[in-house]
């Protein structure tokens, strides 16, 4: 039997820590935990997260009524509510406004991948939804085509939302998250950001699927993708506004070859990339100059 006292207790103390890390401003922000297959535990509107006590946290119901706690539930609680309708197997969502995760928000900038070897294996490819006013259904329906190919989304204009097994793993994935914004921040300050290959990268997504993680560049869906392009979400960018303009995309790198191909490779070019492949490098290439 659950101990909802201390699920309660938990939720507090992620509060202080989203307000201490500057996460939440004033009363920003709101965590919910699944406790039963019809009850979910929620932070009250209204409230700063870094001064929580277990009995402010209501109990709402799988379709958003409020059915125990003598404080009124976040407005935004059926973006929670849609994640574990979409997740069966998570168990708590934290939305907050972290600031360097969230400029990326406002700007509409994609997140570039392979790049620090922690943020591949521990969160993938993030995607950014289309802007919606919050507190609705349609703000919560945003999530719907990301939810089951991540464990957190940046939502434009907005924050980020993370879900996880408990309510410290749902809140890790944001930390995570806001600590690479801001590395990426200051390494463009410093004039350049380098890209780890193509070998590199699948080295850690190979030891992430041997460490239990699921990550959808290692599917057969994008078995061909280039893993570092942000080829997973990049279909929805049109729709949500989202567009490079601050980091460029890193240097086009060839899909996996078959040992045949790498073999025998074309006349004059290098192995493992034929004549197609030498084209996009050199398009992007030039795009790429002409952008600079």
């Amino acid at each position: 039997m659950q101990n909802t006292h201390k699920i309660k207790q938990d939720m507090c103390d992620i509060g202080r820590r989203i307000y201490n890390r500057q996460f939440a401003a004033a009363n920003d922000g709101n965590i919910t935990v699944r406790v039963s297959e019809n009850e979910v535990l929620c932070t009250p509107t209204l409230h700063c997260k870094g001064f929580l006590k277990p009995e402010d946290i209501a109990t709402v119901d799988m379709t958003g009524k409020q059915i125990a706690g003598r404080k009124k539930r976040s407005s935004e609680a059926l973006l929670h509510l849609e994640i574990y309708k979409q997740r069966s197997d998570i168990r708590s969502v934290v939305h907050c406004h972290p600031p360097h995760a969230t400029a990326f928000a406002i700007a509409r900038e994609p997140i570039p991948q392979c790049i620090l070897p922690e943020v591949e294996v521990f969160l993938g490819d993030v995607p950014i939804t289309k802007y919606e006013t919050p507190g609705g259904q349609a703000f919560a329906d945003t999530i719907i085509p990301f939810v089951d190919k991540t464990n957190v989304m940046i939502l434009a204009n907005h924050g980020t939302v993370s879900y996880g097994e408990t309510v410290e793993q749902a809140y890790w994935w944001t930390e995570i998250l806001d600590s690479y914004c801001r590395m990426l921040m200051l390494a463009k300050q410093l004039g350049n950001v380098a890209f780890l290959d193509q070998q590199k990268s699948q080295e850690l997504l190979d030891l992430k699927s041997q460490w239990g993680y699921s990550d959808p560049r290692n599917t057969k869906e994008f078995e061909n993708c280039d893993i570092c392009a942000n080829d997973i979400f990049r279909d929805s960018w049109k729709s949500s506004g989202v567009q490079r303009r601050a980091f460029n995309a890193p240097p086009a790198m060839p899909a996996k070859t078959t040992p045949a191909a790498a073999a025998a490779p074309a006349a004059g070019l290098p192995a493992g990339v034929d004549q197609d492949q030498l084209v996009k490098l050199i398009t992007d290439e030039v795009i790429r100059q002409m952008q600079a």
